[in-house]
């Protein structure tokens, strides 16, 4: 199919809706609803504009439009060709049920500079935009680099330094690591070719170029672009990056920030080499320049997974889940074929839908319930019964279960790495098997977090899922009891497990005699010795004798008062094991969104004080004691894991008359599931595989075109 290039503004329009929108955003600080009002009516525009490109797309036109030319043969142009449509469609789609999400996140968690928040994201949607519809190398990087500095203040906008090291950490590895890299084979590509125009099927002066420089042009552009899909080891940004606010690590880390890396691997693999040449540029042992991308997507996809089965923060979980599920776009695209390639490319929305809806599923328990840890939802699905059932529905498709939009894209993936081994070479196979069990990981360590929300109770929780556990599992509840300690434990007064003994009443009987002879010594007569001839303190050493006796060599704390020191080595299971996922992220000190300083594990070690709820000035100025003593009855409902007498019943019909939560969230995260239903049912009908299906058409040489 030949295109006819459209001279037409719309793909800036597209890019420039989100700005304007940005400015408004900021001048309406004073009124929310007209701030979030300017997000929703920009992010509808911007879908419009962009759908109603479309049809002349899927017709074989490509609208074009210069910025700026910079250089001769060198210029900022933006072209929305079928590719482009792709990302921009599916990002610009989601971006207006993210902003209904994040109303309702921002609002129910009362986060605090909410209008630098909208506006930061409206900027990010333009710089996405951007890289959908770059028509050279230079016009991406620009967009690629803008939409890092966009994205910094969504990953530090809790401000605090965890949040802002995971920043700094964004940039290092985003701008000033791939973007390096990206620049570096972009000036690599235009001293080989004298262009650096997009061009289907690759640019053809590649071919006849030195074959050791064309190799290293598109391992620069290949890993400047990985860094933003986490391919490994350049993968440590994205979960620190968790700490973002839900709505971010949605849209931005599971559509926008990963996806433009992965589209710009497909760029270079598509439009810039080409997957003829990038099979053909050979290595020592066989190997090509694609079955060395997809080895690397193999690798990543496996040990990402594997990683994720340790992590028991329910968004770290998902972040490394990001990690392997991006790599199956980055294996399928060194896949020589119409299949690899198709279900590379239909891998981009699939995962999208899927992926949006388990962050947006995680976000809606932080919001309603502050608990973000998997070994704390025990018997959850009682209380957010839609949100786990999309959370369910969302892992299923993840996995690749049929009917679902993970099994299609895999399923094309699987037929294209066959094919492969069959015709072209067995290394293939070994990536079919990387798939397969990619599949089976994405049920261990899903399956988890359903097994505790739907078949555990409180009060019997079954700790086998996570890491820190006894050989065999652990049975004990993680309910919390009205004295403080766990429900049914007598280990507060005994030290030992609950039931131990199995007599109650002894036990109660033995303390009893206790307090009764300390209160009878109160009232005795020193003089009067009940026991003749035996002295009170017989058999009782010298002070002198015992070591370390004086008080100034005893355990105190900041006022003095003397405190023992209960640091064992030695784990007492009767109480709550000791997080063993903390310091290796910024997400595993602080839990997740907001900083909670509640839950188990979590501040008990530091202070058995309850924790101090800071006050806004200006809200605390006109807060009277009866709305304060609200405030903190609030405060402390909202605690990490079930409340004391477990989590409220909510039938079907309370969850759909909004008792879950509000449809803000709730709404969202039903749309995001359904989409991911209907790609995995009817994907022709919705568009997608049709639009793919014209790439690779138009970008694979006639004898290994569709089959």
């Amino acid at each position: 199919m030949t295109e006819a290039i459209v001279q037409d503004p719309r793909p800036l329009l597209a890019v420039l809706v989100s700005l304007v929108a940005a400015v408004l955003v900021v001048a309406s600080y004073r009124s929310p609803n007209v701030r979030e009002g300017w997000t929703i009516l920009a992010a509808v525009t911007k879908f419009g504009i962009v759908a109603s490109m479309l049809p002349r797309v899927l017709e074989g036109a490509v609208f074009e439009w210069t910025i700026v030319e910079i250089l001769p043969d060198i210029a900022l142009v933006l072209r929305a060709d079928a590719l482009g449509m792709l990302f921009a469609f599916l990002a610009s789609g989601l971006w207006i049920i993210t902003s209904f999400y994040s109303i309702g996140y921002m609002r129910g968690l009362d986060e605090a500079n909410q209008t630098r928040y909208f506006a930061a994201f409206a900027v990010s949607l333009s710089a996405t935009m951007g890289i959908a519809f770059a028509g050279n190398l230079v016009t991406i990087f620009v967009f690629y680099e803008l939409l890092s500095i966009a994205t910094y203040p969504l990953v530090a906008h809790d401000e605090t330094p965890e949040a802002r090291s995971a920043g700094r950490k964004y940039l290092a590895y985003t701008m000033f690591g791939g973007g390096v890299l990206v620049l570096a084979g972009t000036v690599m590509v235009y001293w080989l070719t004298g262009t650096v125009a997009f061009t289907a099927g690759g640019i053809e002066e590649l071919a006849s170029a030195d074959p050791g420089l064309a190799m290293l042009a598109f391992f620069l552009l290949a890993i400047g672009f990985g860094v933003k899909a986490g391919i490994m080891p350049l993968h440590q940004w994205l979960p620190e990056a968790m700490v973002a606010p839900t709505p971010v690590s949605g849209l931005l880390h599971a559509v926008a920030v990963v996806k433009s890396g992965a589209f710009g691997v497909s760029r270079v693999v598509l439009d810039v080499f080409g997957p003829e040449l990038v099979f053909d540029l050979s290595l020592p042992f066989g190997f090509t320049a694609g079955l060395v991308l997809s080895t690397i997507g193999a690798i990543t996809l496996t040990a990402a997974s594997l990683i994720a089965l340790r992590k028991d923060h329910l968004k770290q979980r998902l972040a490394y889940s990001t990690v392997s599920q991006l790599s199956y776009i980055v294996l399928g695209l060194g896949l020589f074929g119409w299949y690899g390639l198709v279900g590379a490319l239909l891998h981009i929305p699939a995962h999208a839908f899927m992926k949006l809806t388990l962050f947006f599923c995680a976000g809606n328990l932080h919001v309603s319930t502050h608990t973000d840890y998997i070994s704390e939802m025990a018997g959850i699905g009682k209380r957010m019964p839609l949100t786990m059932g999309a959370f369910t529905v969302a892992s299923l498709g993840m996995a690749g279960i049929p009917l679902l939009a993970g099994f299609v894209s895999k399923y094309y993936m699987l037929i294209g790495g066959v094919r492969m081994g069959a015709t072209l070479t067995p290394v293939a196979y070994y990536l079919v098997g990387s798939l397969l069990l990619s599949g089976v990981l994405n049920i261990a360590y899903f399956w988890p977090v359903i097994y505790t929300a739907f078949f555990e109770a409180e009060e019997g929780h079954d700790a086998k899922p996570l890491v820190d556990f006894p050989m065999g599992g652990e049975s004990r509840s993680t309910l919390a009891a009205t004295d403080g300690g766990r429900a049914g434990d007598d280990a507060a007064t005994d030290g030992g497990r609950a039931g131990d003994d199995g007599n109650d009443d002894d036990d109660e009987d033995v303390v009893d005699e206790v307090v009764e002879r300390a209160e009878g010594d109160e009232h005795e007569d020193p003089a009067v010795d009940d026991d003749a001839g035996v002295p009170d303190d017989a058999g009782v050493p010298d002070d002198a004798d015992i070591p370390d006796a004086e008080l100034d060599d005893l355990p105190t704390d900041e006022e003095g008062v003397v405190r023992p020191d209960f640091n064992t080595s030695e784990r007492d299971f009767s109480e709550p094991a000791e997080r063993v996922d903390t310091g290796d992220y910024a997400v595993d000190q602080r839990p997740s969104d907001v900083d909670v300083p509640f839950g188990v594990g979590r501040g008990a070690a530091e202070s058995t004080e309850p924790p101090e709820v800071e006050h806004d000035d200006d809200h605390a100025a006109g807060e009277d004691d009866a709305d304060r003593d609200d405030h903190d009855d609030h405060a402390h409902d909202h605690h990490g894991g079930p409340p004391p007498g477990g989590w409220e019943h909510l039938r079907g019909l309370d969850a759909l008359r909004g008792s879950e939560s509000t449809w803000f969230t709730l709404a969202p995260i039903l749309i995001a599931m359904t989409l991911a239903v209907l790609l995995g049912v009817i994907p022709y009908e919705m568009g997608f595989l049709e639009l793919i299906e014209l790439i690779v058409d138009t970008r694979l040489p006639e004898e290994v075109a569709r089959p």
